[in-house]
């Protein structure tokens, strides 16, 4: 049987362009319940919400790759329009080219369900998503007021909420 696995997804921005983060927390259902196994974020001092967005779902499932779980049964919710529509509806790829690329490589060997979740609703996991991707934003802000850059694709470390896996 294989797991079954929920991975919400957020982005944010402030200002388009400009300081973002992004969160992806991945839940496996065990028991009949989701259980958290993993949170996580990163920013960039120079960048769109769109980007953002992207960018939490394709470090969503590069967890998924990471940690080997390509059999699961994967869903993955984003209040994103743009990302679940793009993947699920074929709406044209405009920009970000590379991220669609990189998004479409993720994609590769997993069953993955795209679903859309109302943002700033009543969804706990896609309400601390955002929670997260706002912190990191406030980050990359600071880093900008005090003249510095943050590297494309700062994330934090990947860590299990369960267990240390990248310590």
């Amino acid at each position: 049987m294989s797991k079954k696995i929920s991975i919400y997804t957020d982005g944010s921005c402030h200002g388009n362009p400009g300081p973002g983060g992004w969160c992806a927390i991945v839940l496996e259902e065990q028991k009949s319940k989701l259980v958290k196994i993993a949170t996580l974020k990163g920013h960039e001092t120079d960048t769109t919400n769109n980007r953002m967005e992207m960018i939490a779902a394709i470090e969503g499932l590069k967890y998924i790759h990471d940690q080997k779980l390509l059999t699961s049964d994967i869903t993955l919710y984003s209040d994103s329009s743009l990302v679940i529509n793009t993947l699920t509806k074929g709406w044209k790829r405009k920009a970000n080219k590379d991220l669609w690329e990189e998004l479409d490589e993720m994609n590769e060997e997993l069953n993955v369900q795209y679903e859309w979740v109302k943002g700033h609703a009543k969804n706990v996991w896609n309400n601390e998503c955002d929670k997260y991707a706002n912190l990191e934003a406030n980050k990359a802000e600071k880093i900008l007021k005090k003249g510095g850059t943050a590297p494309v694709r700062n994330t934090t470390p990947r860590k299990s909420t369960q267990t240390n896996l990248f310590e």
